[in-house]
């Protein structure tokens, strides 16, 4: 990016005061749902830690769009276990391992594998004739 002339110690700068100010908001509206502010609210296991790892690992580790669909299947199976106590988390688990085994790519890499379908393409691919065997 400095080689084409992008003030790269500004936009450094930029980039980790705007990441630090959304962080320290998102801490703050959790502190605020939780009503108390101590280290095994913020770091408990079954609050936030496990949600979060089956959300990236039903929707795709990798992309953009994977997180996106698991907070909707998340979201869609939490109101719908909801009612069943312990089981719910029981059945969160066993979701995860049968993804983890048949979508290794979580779902959206189940989807764009058998669609072609990137919303969010990220990824850098080569482009170009491929050299002949026997230069180079």
């Amino acid at each position: 990016a400095k080689s084409v002339g992008v003030d790269v110690r500004w936009l450094k700068w930029a980039v980790f005061l705007i990441a630090s100010v959304a962080t320290g908001l998102t801490g703050a509206l959790i502190f605020l749902q939780t009503a108390r502010i101590s280290p095994d609210a913020a770091f408990a296991i079954t609050d936030w830690t496990a949600y979060v790892i089956f959300i990236v690992v039903i929707g795709g580790i990798g992309t953009i769009e994977g997180p996106i669909l698991g907070v909707l299947v998340f979201f869609l199976l939490r109101n719908s276990l909801a009612d069943y106590g312990s089981w719910y988390l029981l059945t969160l688990g066993l979701i995860a391992i049968l993804a983890m085994i048949f979508a290794p790519k979580g779902l959206w890499g189940l989807i764009s594998a058998r669609s072609g379908l990137h919303l969010f393409p990220i990824r850098r691919r080569l482009t170009g004739p491929l050299p002949e065997r026997g230069e180079g």
